[in-house]
């Protein structure tokens, strides 16, 4: 992994904080309106079709984080011969996302 100059360690994922923040700060956005829907006592089916956008927006950004991860994480530890813990760490995160 490369280094900031504060030595933190910067992941693959940091080349697009800005756009992955963005689409975080919209889920935000989604779930407070969601919550209005709630207090407002809006139609049932209303709120689970907003809950699956929600859903489906977090997905998206997990899913860029792990192809982040993937491409740069994981194929380092494969090139310096410590590929089998990576890829049973990465094994472990999709099966969980799998079961749900």
């Amino acid at each position: 992994m490369a280094r900031a100059p504060s030595g933190v360690k910067q992941y693959p994922y940091s080349a697009k904080k800005e756009k992955l923040l963005a689409r975080l700060r919209k889920i935000e956005g989604q779930a407070r309106g969601i919550q209005r829907m709630i207090e407002e006592d809006r139609y049932c089916v209303d709120i689970a079709e907003q809950l699956t956008a929600l859903t489906a927006a977090a997905d998206e950004v997990a899913l860029l984080v792990l192809k982040d991860h993937i491409e740069g994480c994981v194929t380092d530890a494969i090139k310096e011969q410590r590929g089998e813990p990576a890829i049973k760490e990465l094994m472990e995160v999709i099966r969980k996302a799998i079961r749900r």
